[in-house]
């Protein structure tokens, strides 16, 4: 037997034990406690990761390449960068606007970068952990998204950058920010954590967010729009971000040559950089203070099988919503329910709520979780208000804040949300309508 018919032997294994142990892990038991999201997967994820195991290529290859090279082409973007996490990505998208190669538009300390309070945190730390200066602004309700009726108010002689993100998949008022970015020679950043598959309207084009701004990144964290246990990625079609990008991901090295390719520019001996001697090792030329942010192959791998079945679970996630917001849809005088942004289709991550006065969030989430349906926060409501920034309030240096972040607040009082993963069955949909609706039927 040779080495491909060997393959073929186990992997036919890795599909009998997915088969027997795998296949029917996600069926539903009345009783049964309904996450706000899981992985999705088949044979076929388990397979590639056994396929890297054998042949023990354990950094960055042929599986990364694959998994850019498919995702530039979904989301019809010149370039992509594999990363370990979305967070990671989320430095690497800040940190390469902060390169001396961008000029007059880099970023310094001091700078100022507009964002929002209601969101996740690793939106906001790259600014903070590199000297920049977030300024805060509202968001609406309930869109969840920045209230761009703020933007001008947030706008000074030190302003480079927007940084937001589209919040559970649905676009923030891309038009308009755009727009605002033009008029004011912005960078735009798209957190795009948690809308993989959103679509926006922008100019009569229909594009996936992430790909309308300069600079968008990518979660692929178990419980995000695909996965690969950990996972993220940055994509521009800026060919000079995208240099800045890659070097930034691989240690701060000048040199472009893959792991393990020596040479590759054919011009490896024979630079001048810096004050290094002329001809010193072009692989140990550093332009920027970079890291090791890369994603393995075995990442990467299954990141190449969620690929394939990914349009899929876009549907799913929209069809999923739809069904809460129908069911949902008789409580509307006690209850604010999502509402979707003008000329998008977004590709949701969880279907936010927002109780109305005299509803107790704390009670109604008290109660779908005793009653097995798990829920989760606007991640920090206000981020703010967190233990994070005591110290940053004490020096009373290191951000702004526009306006009073008056639903910023409300959202940290009265908001949740639960969720819309493609493993959701119309069953477990239909429980969690009918146990909100009994929460009010008994309070």
């Amino acid at each position: 037997m040779n080495q491909i018919e060997k393959k073929q032997e186990i992997f036919n294994l890795v599909k009998k034990y997915y088969k027997d142990y795998h296949e029917n892990l996600n069926e539903y038991k009345k009783g049964d406690k309904i996450s706000y999201a899981a992985r999705v997967y088949d044979a076929q994820e388990m397979i590639n990761i056994v396929d890297t195991a054998l042949e023990f290529w354990l950094t960055s290859g042929s599986y990364c390449e694959k998994f850019e090279k498919e995702l530039g082409e979904y989301l019809g973007i010149q370039y992509v960068n594999l990363v370990n996490s979305g967070s990671s990505a989320n430095l690497l998208a800040f940190m390469a606007l902060t390169s001396p190669l961008l000029k007059d538009r880099q970023i310094k300390r001091g700078d100022e970068v507009i964002t929002v309070a209601a969101g996740f945190p690793t939106t906001v730390t790259p600014i903070i952990q590199y000297g920049a200066v977030p300024v805060f602004v509202d968001i609406t309700i309930p869109q969840y998204n920045i209230d761009i009726s703020q933007l001008e108010k947030a706008i000074s002689s030190k302003t480079k950058a927007i940084m937001i993100a589209h919040t559970l998949g649905n676009p923030f008022e891309l038009e308009s920010v755009k727009t605002f970015c033009e008029k004011y020679n912005l960078w735009l950043i798209e957190d795009n954590c948690d809308a993989l598959g959103s679509k926006y309207i922008i100019n009569g084009e229909e594009k996936f967010t992430g790909t309308i701004g300069d600079i968008g990144t990518s979660s692929f964290y178990p419980p995000h729009h695909m996965t690969m246990g950990e996972g993220g990625a940055v994509y521009t079609n800026n060919p000079l971000l995208n240099k800045i990008i890659k070097s930034l991901r691989d240690w701060g090295r000048d040199c472009i040559c893959p792991s393990g390719v020596d040479n590759y520019c054919k011009h490896r001996y024979d630079g001048q950089f810096g004050e290094l001697p002329q001809g010193y090792d072009h692989k140990y030329v550093y332009s920027h203070f970079g890291y090791n942010l890369k994603a393995t192959e075995m990442q990467a791998a299954i990141g190449v099988a969620q690929l394939e079945k990914f349009p899929s679970f876009v549907e799913r996630r929209i069809y999923n919503f739809n069904r809460l917001l129908k069911g949902l849809e008789c409580l509307s005088d006690y209850l604010i329910l999502p509402s979707p942004c003008p000329n998008s289709n977004p590709s949701w991550f969880g279907f936010l709520i927002t109780c109305k006065k005299g509803v107790s969030r704390n009670k109604l989430v008290k109660y779908l979780e005793e009653n097995s349906i798990q829920t989760r926060m606007l991640f920090a409501g206000n981020l703010t208000k967190h233990p994070c920034f005591d110290q940053l309030r004490k020096d009373n240096y290191g951000y702004r804040v526009i306006s009073d972040l008056h639903n910023s607040d409300r959202i940290m009082m009265d908001t949740f949300w639960i969720g819309v993963y493609p493993g959701m069955t119309d069953d477990k949909l239909d429980y969690m309508i009918n146990t909100i609706k009994n929460f009010f039927k008994e309070y």
